[in-house]
C-alpha cells in the first residue's frame, strides 16, 4: 500500500464506500498496523458495505490507529457517525458505509470477525 503519512490528505467526501474503505486501509496499514483486511459485507447485511478489520500491538497502539483514521479521515472531510471504544481492546468507527473495527491480537482472537465473515470477497 503506499505510504501517505507525509502526503496531503485527498477530499473523501464523495468517495465510495469502497474507496474510502481502501483507504482507510492504507492509512492503517501506514501506522504498522497488523492484518489489515477490507471485507466487501454490503451483500450480506445492511448495517455496512464494507468492514475494515486491523489490529494493534497493545490497547495504546490500537487507541493510536484509531485516532489516526479518525484524524486523516477527517482531512479529507468525513467524520465518523459514531465512536466507541468496548473496553481498552477494541475501538469501532462507524462511517455509515464503512465500519472499522480495531482490536489487540486476543480481542481479534476472541471475536473472530474475521472468521463470521469468511466468505465475504475481499
Amino acid at each position: 500500500m503506499e505510504n501517505i503519512i507525509d502526503q496531503e490528505m485527498e477530499n473523501m467526501e464523495n468517495a465510495t464506500p469502497e474507496q474510502l474503505a481502501n483507504k482507510i486501509g492504507e492509512i492503517l496499514d501506514s501506522k504498522k498496523a497488523k492484518d489489515v483486511k477490507v471485507l466487501f459485507v454490503g451483500d450480506k447485511t445492511v448495517i455496512a458495505d464494507y468492514f475494515v478489520l486491523a489490529n494493534g500491538n497493545t490497547s495504546t497502539h490500537v487507541r493510536s490507529l484509531a485516532d489516526e483514521v479518525e484524524y486523516k479521515i477527517g482531512l479529507g472531510g468525513v467524520t465518523p457517525a459514531n465512536v466507541e471504544m468496548k473496553a481498552d481492546n477494541w475501538k469501532v468507527l462507524d462511517y455509515s458505509n464503512v465500519i472499522v473495527h480495531i482490536f489487540d491480537r486476543e480481542a481479534r482472537e476472541f471475536y473472530k470477525l474475521d472468521k463470521l465473515y469468511t466468505d465475504f470477497e475481499q
